[in-house]
C-alpha cells in the first residue's frame, strides 16, 4: 500500500462536510445526532492534521444559505453544539498550538454564539502549529463582494487592484490558498466554498459521509493528492 509522503504534504486542506443529515436519516436518528457525529469526527480530523504536519485547515460548517434555511430547532442545535465545543476545546487548543478562526459574518449569530467565538478566536498561543479554519455564515461570492466594497471604501484606485490586493481583503489574509479541497458525500460542486482560494486546488470527492470520514480517509485523500502533476494552469 502507498503510504503518505510527509515531506510532500498539501499545506492547506479545505473540507466540505457533506453529509451529517444523511448519516443520521440512515440510522433513524434526529438531524441533531448527525451534527453530533460530525462534529466529533471533525475533532479527529483536526488532531490528525497537527500531528502529521498539516498547517491549514479549513473547513465549510455553516453556508449563508443553509443556517437561514433550516429549522429554528436544527440551527440552535448547531449553535449550542459550537458552543460546547469551542468551550471545551478552548485550553486544549491553546496547549496543543491550534489557532481557532473564523471565516465569515458570525456577527449575524445570537449574543452567546458571538461571545463564545470571541473569546476562543482571542487566544494567544505560544506557539502555532495548526491554523483552523472554521467557514461559519460564509458565502464565497459573498466574501467577494464585501472584498470589493472594502477595497472601494478604502479608495483604492484602479490601476493598484490586482489578484494580490484582493487576496489581502480576504477572510483567508496572510494564509496560503488550499492544496486540497475534500468533499465528502457524494455530491461534485463547490457550493460557493472559497471561490476565489480554490483557484488551482486539487478536487477530491468521496461519496463517504462526513461522519466516517476519519484519518484513514484523510491519509488516502493526501495519498492521491501527492499522486496528482499539478501543473497550476501551466
Amino acid at each position: 500500500m502507498t503510504k503518505i509522503d510527509y515531506n510532500n504534504l498539501p499545506q492547506h486542506i479545505a473540507i466540505i462536510m457533506d453529509g451529517n443529515r444523511r448519516w443520521a436519516t440512515s440510522r433513524n436518528l434526529p438531524a441533531g445526532d448527525g451534527h453530533k457525529a460530525g462534529a466529533q469526527n471533525l475533532e479527529k480530523i483536526v488532531q490528525h492534521c497537527k500531528d502529521i504536519g498539516i498547517k491549514y485547515i479549513t473547513v465549510y460548517a455553516l453556508s449563508t444559505e443553509n443556517w437561514k434555511k433550516r429549522s429554528a430547532q436544527e440551527v440552535k442545535g448547531i449553535f449550542d453544539l459550537l458552543i460546547k465545543i469551542v468551550k471545551e476545546k478552548r485550553v486544549e487548543y491553546q496547549r496543543s498550538g491550534i489557532k481557532f478562526f473564523v471565516l465569515g459574518n458570525f456577527q449575524a449569530f445570537p449574543l452567546k454564539v458571538r461571545k463564545a467565538i470571541k473569546k476562543i478566536m482571542d487566544m494567544v498561543l505560544d506557539k502555532e502549529r495548526l491554523k483552523f479554519n472554521v467557514a461559519l455564515n460564509y458565502g464565497g461570492r459573498d466574501e467577494i463582494v464585501t472584498a470589493i466594497k472594502n477595497i472601494i471604501k478604502d479608495g483604492v484606485k484602479p490601476s493598484q487592484v490586482n489578484e494580490k490586493l484582493i487576496s489581502k481583503y480576504l477572510y483567508t489574509t496572510g494564509q496560503p490558498d488550499p492544496d486540497l479541497v475534500i468533499r465528502p458525500g457524494g455530491e461534485f460542486r463547490l457550493s460557493n466554498f472559497l471561490l476565489w482560494q480554490l483557484s488551482y486546488a486539487e478536487l477530491y470527492f468521496t461519496d463517504i459521509l462526513w461522519p466516517d470520514f476519519g484519518p484513514k480517509q484523510l491519509d488516502k485523500a493526501i495519498i492521491w493528492y501527492q499522486q496528482r502533476n499539478r501543473r497550476m494552469g501551466k
